[in-house]
């Protein structure tokens, strides 16, 4: 079975209120490699479709409470893109016909099913629930000026980011991206590694900041059995399970000092060897690597050694903040309108032009993440329908702590308003230079045209004022 058929990646809903047959089905369709949940009717069907998300349905036509002849009208009129095979017992064959041909169902299957028949249908039910969803999302990527896999924008500031990816995805090159928390920096790792030439490969993600200090070796480089207490058996670590893929290092900074001295070994002997372990393993992995500190800082205080950041520093990619690309934000606003209506099964067509408005003014400390977590709360109450501001969190935007700052930098330029005082023009320019620099002192000191011991200094005095600093 090829990979766009494996179990982690097609998902199967069998209905029927027979539990031998229903049982029986699910367990010869596991078997087969897809993933199974199982429903009585179609009442039950329907609850298990929002958190299941199936890509193929199952189903017999007579069952009490809910048949399948009313599961999929009302899948019909939801207009859920779930490809159907009705189970129909012997003499019902026209109705099934008639089924497929009013409902949409993909295909009809006489009981007693047999297994290879079934199979067979399954297969190609699964390869057409992809190739519809693959057709949906290239749509909807067309039906925007700007998109790259799941980033979205079409600001300059997010053309220079599709521009280096596409540049480095065919390439083995190591990437180290940099940008706050939420900017979107995983999405970037996998638009790197499913527009390259590793892409069939898997995508290994790991966090190092949510990993204690003693099993962060073990779930990279892995272990063998009894080489510490807890080890009852052999494990394989990130590398091995990212072979011939990608490894994302998500705040690698957060790794302790030795450990980025072993993973400088593997990098560049590209062999691993699991702890415990007497014999190397030749691996081959892309690296990808991220944090949302300034590598100056990271540099400077020896959280990140310098021959790892040259290691992994082959290709810079910076995501600039929301605050810095609010001209994306109607086309993020639509993208994630689509994702939440159907991760909540609402039908909420858009946001009110007053609520547009207030994300404009807001502040984003936490880039899109927030702006998802908001609008999430928001189609949630909503339902259906446009948002209006009453259904935004409680004071949202109103806080003088999330007003926007009074230096506002973007597309490369920077903007005060009339009427600042000289000292607050030249702390906001300072401040807002060094985060357009991603906290690189140097280049905003150069930018500002002043050295950079004027500008420790000044930073310095902020920091004593409390008026912020670095």
């Amino acid at each position: 079975m090829s990979e766009a058929l494996s179990a982690t990646n097609t998902r199967v809903l069998i209905v029927d209120d027979e539990e031998n047959q229903r049982r029986g089905l699910a367990s010869m369709i596991a078997a087969w490699g897809f993933a199974t949940e199982t429903a009585a009717d179609g009442l039950e069907a329907l609850e298990k479709l929002a958190e299941f998300d199936p890509h193929v349905l199952i189903t017999d036509l007579m069952m009490p409470r809910m048949d399948g002849f009313e599961l999929l009208r009302r899948l019909a009129a939801r207009g859920a893109r779930v490809t159907s095979i009705v189970l129909t017992a012997f003499g019902n064959i026209e109705n099934a016909i008639a089924t497929i041909h009013d409902l949409g169902a993909f295909w009809f299957l006489e009981k007693p099913i047999k297994g290879d028949v079934l199979r067979v249908l399954l297969e190609r039910a699964a390869s057409q629930s992809r190739l519809a969803e693959q057709a949906e999302r290239l749509q909807r990527q067309l039906s925007y000026q700007g998109v790259l896999g799941d980033l979205v924008g079409s600001s300059r500031a997010m053309q220079q980011v599709y521009s280096l990816i596409r540049q480095v995805a065919p390439t083995r090159a190591a990437v180290l991206i940099t940008g706050e928390s939420g900017t979107g920096k995983e999405l970037v790792a996998r638009a790197i590694h499913q527009y390259g030439s590793r892409s069939a490969g898997p995508f290994v993600a790991i966090n190092c900041a949510a990993l204690p200090e003693p099993l962060i070796e073990s779930e990279l480089f892995g272990h063998e059995k009894g080489a510490f207490t807890g080890a009852l058996e052999r494990r394989a670590g990130c590398f091995e399970l990212a072979q011939r893929g990608t490894l994302f290092l998500d705040e690698i900074s957060e790794m302790p000092l030795a450990t980025q001295a072993k993973l400088l070994r593997v990098l560049e002997d590209s062999r691993v060897r699991r702890l415990g372990g007497k014999q190397e393993i030749q691996v081959d992995v892309r690296i990808i690597a991220a944090t949302n500190r300034p590598v100056e800082q990271l540099l400077e205080r020896n959280l990140l050694r310098e021959d790892l950041f040259y290691r992994i520093n082959v290709l810079h990619i910076a995501l600039p903040p929301l605050r810095d690309r609010l001209e994306d934000l109607p086309q993020l606003v639509e993208a994630l309108l689509g994702d939440l209506n159907h991760k909540n099964g609402c039908r909420v067509t858009g946001v009110d032009a007053a609520v547009l408005e207030r994300f404009r003014r807001y502040h984003w400390p936490g880039n899109v993440r927030e702006l998802r977590n908001v609008l999430e709360r928001a189609v949630v109450l909503a339902g259906e329908g446009l948002i209006t501001p009453e259904l935004l969190p409680p004071g949202f935007g109103g806080a003088e702590g999330n007003a926007r700052p009074i230096c506002q930098v973007q597309a490369g330029k920077i903007t005060l308003p009339v009427g600042i005082k000289v000292d607050e023009a030249e702390r906001a320019l300072i401040l807002s230079t060094l985060e357009h620099t991603n906290g690189n002192k140097t280049r905003a000191a150069e930018i500002l045209g002043i050295s950079l011991k004027t500008l420790f200094n000044k930073l310095k005095e902020y920091s004593a004022s409390g008026k912020g600093g670095q």
